[in-house]
């Protein structure tokens, strides 16, 4: 079973990117999987390429989500990416 790479693009102060957070950490929880937080605080280059899309959810470098995170729909690119 293949393990995606699932990122998370967020900024500070941001209520979106809290909810994403807690939305991200249920539906990999209950898959089993880990995933990686990124701020385009620290990161120049991502600020330019999502600024007004933040937060963004990325699965193999794809980006799957952005502002609210739809956990029905995570859950299914995630068991797809997890069965190739």
């Amino acid at each position: 079973m293949a393990k995606p790479e699932i990122v998370l693009i967020t900024k500070a102060d941001c209520h979106l990117c809290a909810d994403a957070r807690d939305a991200v950490e249920r539906v990999t929880a209950s898959l089993g999987l880990g995933w990686t937080e990124q701020s385009v605080d620290q990161l120049p280059e991502l600020r330019e390429r999502y600024a007004e899309e933040i937060p963004v959810l990325l699965v193999d470098g794809i980006q799957r989500d952005f502002w609210k995170i739809d956990e029905i729909r995570l859950a299914r690119v995630l068991q797809r990416a997890m069965a190739q």
